[in-house]
C-alpha cells in the first residue's frame, strides 16, 4: 500500500485522484506532483511500483504543505484573526459566515440547526374522568 504524507492511498483508484485524499491537494496539483514525478495519472496505485511511490512522496514533501503543517498554519491564521479582533476573527468566534454572506435567512451550515421559539400551549380545563365500562353491556 502507498504511503504519502502520512496517508494510506487507495489502491484501487486511479493516481490523480488518489493523491487528492491527501488535506491540502487537489486536482491540479495531483496532476501537478504526477507530471513531475513522471508518473501516469491513468495509472491506478497498486500498479506503482517503489520507485514511484517515492518519487510522488518526495514531490510532495519538498514542494507542497500539507496534512498536519497545513492544518496547524490554517487554524494559526485563524486564532490570530480572533486575537487582534478583527472583523473576520469576530465572526469566527460567534459561528457566523465569514465571508460577507447574508444570515437573515439560509447560513445554516454555519449557524447550526434552528432553535425555534418555545410556544406555551394554554393549559386546558382538566376532562371530567371517563365512567368504568361495565363488563356485560
Amino acid at each position: 500500500m502507498a504511503r504519502v504524507a502520512g496517508v494510506d492511498l487507495p489502491r484501487e483508484k486511479r493516481g490523480e485522484v488518489a493523491i487528492t485524499y491527501i488535506y491540502g491537494i487537489g486536482r491540479s496539483t495531483a496532476r501537478r506532483v504526477l507530471r513531475d514525478a513522471n508518473v501516469d495519472p491513468n495509472k491506478r496505485v497498486k500498479a506503482w511500483n517503489d520507485d514511484e511511490v517515492s518519487r510522488v512522496r518526495d514531490i510532495i514533501e519538498r514542494s507542497q504543505k500539507v496534512e498536519g503543517d497545513l492544518r496547524r498554519e490554517i487554524s494559526m491564521n485563524v486564532k490570530r484573526l480572533m486575537d487582534i479582533g478583527s472583523y473576520r476573527g469576530i465572526r469566527h468566534r460567534r459561528g457566523l459566515p465569514v465571508r460577507g454572506q447574508r444570515t437573515h435567512t439560509n447560513a445554516r451550515t454555519r449557524k447550526g440547526p434552528r432553535r425555534g421559539v418555545m410556544i406555551k400551549k394554554k393549559p386546558t380545563a382538566a376532562a371530567p374522568a371517563a365512567a368504568p365500562k361495565k363488563a356485560g353491556a
